[in-house]
């Protein structure tokens, strides 16, 4: 996934500091294993923590949305799965 979804206009009320740091954690991971992205993930949490990056369950909605634009029908069921084990 190249950068372009980040110049979506739905986009444009979100932080460019979170949208920057949710790219680099597309970057950063890919090429993991599995087994690899409990540990990576735990660390993103760690850096967001840090540099006080939180997001808006509103923010979320959105950027959920533009990314499943630019994902093929794998990635967006993958994300799907992942946004119903967050509502749980």
């Amino acid at each position: 996934m190249n950068n372009e979804w980040m110049n979506d206009p739905s986009l444009a009320g979100i932080d460019k500091a979170k949208l920057e740091f949710l790219q680099a954690l597309v970057f950063e991971s890919r090429g993991l294993k599995r087994e690899q992205m409990l540990p990576f993930l735990m660390a993103v949490a760690k850096r967001g923590q840090a540099d006080h990056i939180t997001f808006t369950n509103e923010e979320i909605e959105t950027i959920v949305a533009v990314i499943k634009r630019e994902s093929s029908p794998e990635e967006a069921a993958t994300i799907d799965k992942m946004m119903r084990m967050r509502k749980k």
